[in-house]
């Protein structure tokens, strides 16, 4: 009884490994959650912040659609076993960075992108962005600059770099990205005003961005944010 108990645990184990493994076939590494028929179906990829890595977001699924494809990858350069980065911050004032980092970081998310959509058999016009923080910066760096690449982003406590902000311009397929913004008032390491800035910016260009503000959170994603962001998800996919 016991050997059987054992051999069964250690099944369940194995199986709990399998499905968070960390899969190589793309051109960043990232976990995997997809349904057995992933055909057609919304694909949601998480981009984490600075610091962090693919396990952070990954379980933002458990309160979205549970028939959707989640990914959630890891940022490309390494700051220590376990924490990586999308670009290295410039400067000591307000947030920037390396022009030629998020270049390169958008390059490998578009590309991450294009390649999902062939493995997992679904469209660019059913692909999600969700960023948090330097992923939500990202976010916005291949929404807003490739707006055919994927059908929304969702920039949770993030903001607008200032070199994109100069270089945006309204048309160019920007009507057609969907947007959510959200963003505590209390947050200490993006200001709110970094999200508020972002949807008036976004306003001015002609779009309509959902904008959510969190009284009291911090630089966080609080459960009534994931509730906002799983019926956003739900209203474009019907």
């Amino acid at each position: 009884m016991f050997k059987f108990l054992a051999l069964l645990l250690l099944s369940v184990c194995a199986t709990a490994q399998a499905q968070t493994a960390l899969h190589d076939d793309l051109p960043l590494l990232y976990l995997e959650q997809a349904p057995a028929d992933a055909r057609d179906r919304p694909l949601v990829i998480f981009l984490h912040g600075y610091g962090s890595n693919e396990e952070d977001l990954f379980g933002l699924k458990d309160g979205l659609p549970a028939d959707y494809t989640y990914l959630s990858v890891r940022a490309p350069q390494t700051l220590e076993e376990g924490s990586y980065q999308w670009f290295h911050k410039q400067g000591e004032g307000a947030y920037d960075g390396v022009s030629a980092e998020l270049a390169d970081g958008a390059k490998l998310i578009d590309a991450f992108v294009r390649q999902a959509v062939a493995k997992y058999h679904t469209r660019a016009d059913r692909v999600f962005l969700v960023g948090f923080s330097q992923g939500a910066i990202m976010a916005y760096e291949l929404g807003l600059r490739h707006p055919r690449a994927v059908r929304g982003i969702a920039a949770l406590s993030g903001k607008i770099l200032p070199v994109l902000r100069s270089q945006l311009k309204s048309g160019a397929g920007l009507e057609r990205l969907a947007i959510f913004i959200a963003h505590g008032t209390a947050d200490m390491r993006l200001p709110y005003s970094d999200g508020s800035e972002a949807d008036s910016l976004l306003r001015g260009l002609g779009l309509a961005p959902q904008f959510h503000a969190y009284p009291g959170v911090g630089h966080t994603i609080s459960d009534t944010e994931l509730q906002d962001l799983n019926r956003w998800l739900l209203s474009l996919n019907p």
